[in-house]
């Protein structure tokens, strides 16, 4: 099967039952918590779109070059954040798409699970009212923060990356998850995967000859 037919199913894949599984949980949650808290969680469900709009914009924003001199000295996080540059059109793809509507979506459940809950006794146009005010309001905020944060992304997009880095450090090495092993998706592995293929090919046409 073709890479780029790979990556698509696996994008759709993964996309629907991260959402299946947050709309599930999130809606279990909205059952037994109150209102005050319920807005806290959609607060904090905007937030992490915006951070991860932010992250996504910086990927493709970086250059590899500072880190080089980072990763000759050894500092902790920057051959992480090679890595991340190398790689920016798949964690782009996963924080501004997959991340990113499947957190629009959350929140616009979330913003009409609230409102359900503060109009349960009123009448349909009262909730009605108050689904359209809270998504509407939702989504609003959302779209401005993105925006606001597409600014900061390209600006400090290298400071950006370099804390994704130092993060991805912390997990290889404290929590011991093989994150930057598993190979650049447009880095030199695929330059590698080519070069020994090469290889092959010629080892075996002298075989031949």
């Amino acid at each position: 099967m073709d890479s780029n037919l790979r990556r698509f199913f696996g994008v759709v894949l993964g996309t629907f039952l991260i959402s299946l599984f947050s709309s599930y949980a999130s809606n279990t949650l909205l059952g037994v918590v109150p209102v005050l808290p319920s807005l806290c969680l959609l607060i904090g469900i905007i937030t992490v779109g915006i951070a991860f709009d932010i992250i996504g914009v910086a990927t493709t924003a970086a250059s590899e070059v500072p880190y080089h001199a980072m990763a000759a000295d050894k500092v902790p996080g920057s051959m992480q954040a090679m890595w991340v540059v190398r790689n920016a059109a798949t964690i782009a793809t996963l924080c501004n798409d997959m991340i990113g509507d499947i957190v629009g979506t959350l929140s616009g459940a979330v913003a009409t699970g609230i409102a359900l809950s503060i109009t349960h006794r009123a009448g349909a146009v009262q909730q009605a009212v108050w689904v359209t005010f809270l998504v509407s309001g939702s989504a609003a905020v959302m779209v401005g923060g993105k925006a606001l944060g597409k600014d900061f992304a390209i600006e400090k997009a290298n400071d950006i990356v370099y804390g994704v880095g130092k993060f991805l450090y912390v997990l290889e090495t404290v929590f011991g998850l093989p994150i930057t092993s598993l190979g650049n998706t447009v880095g030199s592995n695929r330059r590698r995967r080519a070069a020994n293929k090469r290889k092959k090919r010629g080892s075996r046409t002298k075989q031949g000859v």
